[in-house]
């Protein structure tokens, strides 16, 4: 049977909106919602069987804490044990490095699925991985958590431009109760008075101006697989974790390859990786 011209616009058009829908995943109004609220969700983005080897990995880094670890006392936050001789003293908050402790993170990190929505968010071609902010296993117990104060990612990073969006892969359940993280939606376009923070440029509680602020708190409800994307402008904080287990979470941070780190600053201390490459 001939091939005709019309059957072949059709099968390149499809093959052409294939390619297109792959390179870009989020839909027009997912990156309206995103540069409105600062944050998205993306359910079930890594399968079953990249959680199982993520949490496999982890249970066996925890047990002991292989280094480099940070430990609760080490932040000073309420709730924390006050010294690592304390009792609890010597729980994980974080297991950092995550990038060069395994491949199974790399893979992640560098997944089509995650930079192709990250390009887009960034309106960027070239994208890269910090591996001197978060690029670490989040990790709450029950017990001796602490609790996270309000506060935006960028107050303590330097880069040419404030752009940068963090990737929170959940490996479980995440809730208020465990100590799931709240989002304030649209906070990562405020440019509020240095009065509004205390001193450790966390948001002040005692304050009526950011009443109002914090009243449109809404919990990141997370199930294992699930993946938030959320600009490092947009306010954000976490309770302790008071269920029965211990939470779990990826995190990475992402900008556009032309938006570099500071010089002499934390945040070029070491080079950060192409993952698109």
């Amino acid at each position: 049977m001939a091939f005709r011209c019309n059957d072949f616009y059709v099968a390149t058009t499809f093959l052409n909106n294939l390619v297109f829908s792959m390179k870009n995943p989020l839909s027009a109004a997912q990156i309206a919602a995103f540069q409105k609220d600062g944050y998205l969700i993306e359910r079930g983005l890594a399968d079953a069987a990249t959680v199982a080897s993520l949490n496999r990995i982890i249970d066996d880094s925890v047990r002991p804490a292989l280094a480099p670890v940070e430990y609760e006392a080490d932040v000073h936050y309420p709730g924390a044990p006050i010294s690592k001789s304390a009792p609890g003293g010597q729980t994980p908050r974080r297991l950092l490095n995550a990038y060069a402790r395994d491949v199974v993170f790399r893979d992640w990190a560098r997944s089509e699925s995650v930079v192709s929505r990250l390009r887009q968010m960034l309106s960027c071609d070239s994208v890269m991985v910090s591996q001197n902010h978060h690029n670490c296993i989040m990790t709450k117990y029950p017990g001796f958590s602490s609790v996270t104060s309000w506060h935006q990612d960028i107050r303590y990073w330097s880069f040419d431009e404030p752009e940068l969006v963090s990737v929170w892969l959940a490996l479980g359940d995440e809730y208020p109760d465990n100590g799931g993280l709240l989002l304030i939606p649209g906070s990562h376009t405020l440019d509020l008075p240095r009065g509004r923070l205390n001193a450790a440029l966390f948001l002040r509680d005692d304050i009526e101006e950011n009443r109002s602020l914090l009243d449109r708190a809404i919990p990141a409800q997370l199930s294992a697989g699930d993946t938030l994307f959320f600009h490092c402008r947009t306010f954000h904080a976490a309770g302790r974790n008071q269920s029965d287990g211990v939470k779990k979470s990826l995190v990475y941070t992402y900008h556009d390859a032309l938006n570099r780190p500071i010089p002499e600053t934390r945040s070029a201390n070491h080079a950060d990786i192409a993952v698109d490459e």
